[in-house]
């Protein structure tokens, strides 16, 4: 009896360790950080995919105070809309920003666009002696609210003026499977072109490409979070098998903060 007592203790300690809370150093960078979020439904606190966000538990885990500033539904046309609302409410006082949004714009099948339009001009080159002139060509990001890097622009744009001393941090939209929620609403998994004849794929790239054109870190969610919706074993993370293998459920956003969590402890919060 002793022995079976034993091992049903141990049975029930290690399902308990498997939620407990990670051990985390109180040196964490992010630690009682004020961060906003902008992005989407993943994001959004109204969505009932799930009952607790990935940052929730990041505020569980890390004490961080979070801005919740995420719409479902929304596209990164919206996030220069998130920036003005967290501004007004909050100011300077924040210390960092995360987005994760682009799911949405991939669905509307809104066209990946040019990161630059080039223009020939005449520099004039006058630091030295004598002075020269030479015709060059020039790249000017494009602020095409019509294409995906032109809103990516335009956001990150206006967050590097708005918030030039805080952190922001860009999150790779995750792998998406079918769903629905109404004949009027019906989604097809990442194996499919959307209208404009692009997979997810792109829209993900174009994050990564944006970090190194507007000097902001990527966390690349897509591949590190794991969560693969297309295989059957991984039904388990979304809010359901059946119709909606879109939205991640508890579990789903318990991987997702997991690897938010290490992978922000190699980034500064605050300068």
């Amino acid at each position: 009896m002793k022995k079976i007592y034993f091992a049903a203790l141990c049975l029930l300690m290690m399902a308990s360790s498997m939620k407990a809370q990670p051990a985390m150093s109180d040196t964490h960078p992010w630690r009682g950080a004020r961060v906003a979020y902008f992005g989407d439904s993943v994001t959004d606190p109204r969505n009932s995919g799930s009952k607790v966000k990935y940052w929730h538990l990041l505020q569980q885990w890390l004490g961080i105070e979070p801005y919740v500033y995420a719409i479902s539904g929304r596209q990164w046309n919206d996030i220069p809309n998130q920036t003005d609302k967290c501004l007004q409410q909050h100011g300077d006082s924040i210390d960092a920003i995360l987005i994760f949004i682009g799911t949405n714009d991939y669905n509307h099948h809104v066209p990946i666009g040019r990161w630059f339009d080039e223009v020939e001009t005449t520099v004039d080159f006058a630091e030295g002696q004598p002075r020269a002139t030479y015709e060059r060509r020039m790249r000017k990001p494009v602020m095409d609210s019509n294409t995906y890097r032109g809103r990516i622009n335009i956001a990150l744009s206006k967050l590097k003026e708005v918030y030039p001393t805080k952190q922001i941090v860009l999150l790779t939209p995750i792998h998406r499977a079918y769903f629905y929620s109404s004949e009027k609403n019906i989604q097809p998994n990442e194996a499919y072109q959307n209208g404009c004849g692009e997979y997810i794929d792109a829209y993900v790239e174009a994050v990564k490409e944006a970090g190194n054109l507007w000097a902001v870190p990527v966390i690349d969610l897509n591949a590190l979070s794991g969560l693969y919706p297309l295989a059957a074993a991984h039904a388990q993370y979304f809010k359901s098998a059946q119709t909606d293998l879109l939205h991640p459920n508890d579990a789903g956003h318990r991987r997702i903060a997991l690897t938010l969590l290490y992978q922000l402890q190699s980034l500064p919060c605050r300068f």
